[in-house]
């Protein structure tokens, strides 16, 4: 009996191979340009990709009208807003890339920022060292960009690991736990361990005093669960964010110490919030502001822009 192989079957090696091609040669190419270029090119492309996709023109036009028009930010730049979902792509694939292929490379500007939050925890450390500490980069620029920090500031705190708690899918460019071996990530866009969650948070904080935690979350990316939030004000009006890190923080008397990145001409920075006490009834008040003040600053940055309610999402459990 002749055994016919249908011809998809003999080609899918031959596939496999030129994706792996195409995969080292993007990431060798990227690992070759600047953050400046990488700017620009996301400049370039989100344009571009403008002019014939009208799905992505009208995704970027409604990210620049909520800056605008819902926000009040007279000042924002439709080019910068429209580039920002391309550039946090490209700057994770760079900075993702440039570990994979280059183990010793090191970001001078990360380095300095986590070195600064490393400074204020230590300082707040000073003053009660059984207080723990929830470093919360807010969701700006790069995901990567902000696990290069916490990667850097578990160095210097000098601990073997550190817990963050990520909504981020695994292995988008590849196999994060290989990049990040020391990065104890509890991933919270899944149901597996999800209902101990908060107890692995609790664990981890008690272990090494600090634990990271994305604080600024809208309340949206939780429709899938269950999820708690709290009435606070944003912009003038009534606003909600999620209570996860003020139910947590709060009974261990935890400080909040929120920061996040900026990205201007191919060049890292960040802007530090005061340090929040989560047992005090203004916490999520002080939260918010900051948050707001965020957002007024670095718009064109944040990562969280798009989402279809933003804060004003008012959901119970």
């Amino acid at each position: 009996m002749k055994i016919r192989l249908s011809p998809w079957l003999l080609l899918k090696p031959a596939l496999r191979r030129i994706a792996a091609w195409h995969y080292r040669m993007r990431a060798r190419l990227l690992c070759r340009l600047s953050l400046r270029a990488i700017e620009r090119l996301a400049i370039a492309g989100s344009t571009l990709r403008g002019l014939v996709d009208a799905r992505a023109r009208w995704a970027g036009l409604e990210r620049w009208e909520t800056g605008h028009d819902v926000l009040r930010l007279p000042s924002l730049k439709r080019r910068d807003v429209l580039a920002g979902a391309r550039l946090e792509r490209l700057i994770d694939q760079r900075l993702h890339f440039g570990r994979q292929l280059r183990r010793a490379e090191a970001w001078p500007e990360l380095n300095a920022i986590a070195a600064t939050v490393a400074q204020r925890i230590a300082a707040l450390k000073a003053q009660a060292p059984d207080r723990p500490v929830i470093v919360a980069p807010f969701h700006y620029v790069s995901q990567y960009a902000n696990i290069y920090v916490v990667d850097e500031l578990r160095r210097l705190l000098g601990l073997e690991s550190i817990g963050v708690v990520s909504g981020v899918p695994r292995n988008l460019y590849g196999d994060d736990d290989a990049m990040i071996p020391a990065i104890d990530v509890m991933h919270t866009n899944s149901g597996e361990n999800r209902n101990g969650l908060g107890l692995r948070v609790i664990r981890s904080l008690r272990r090494n005093g600090v634990v990271v935690l994305f604080a600024d979350v809208p309340p949206y990316s939780f429709t899938r669960f269950p999820m708690e939030t709290v009435g606070v004000r944003l912009f003038g009006r009534a606003a909600r964010i999620h209570r996860g890190v003020f139910r947590l923080g709060a009974p261990l008397d935890a400080w909040l110490l929120p920061f996040y990145l900026r990205f201007e001409q191919g060049r890292f920075g960040a802007q530090q919030c005061d340090a929040i006490a989560l047992a005090n009834a203004d916490a999520p008040q002080r939260a918010a502001d900051c948050i707001e003040r965020a957002l007024i600053d670095n718009f064109a940055r944040s990562l969280v822009t798009g989402h279809p309610s933003i804060y004003a999402f008012c959901a119970s459990r």
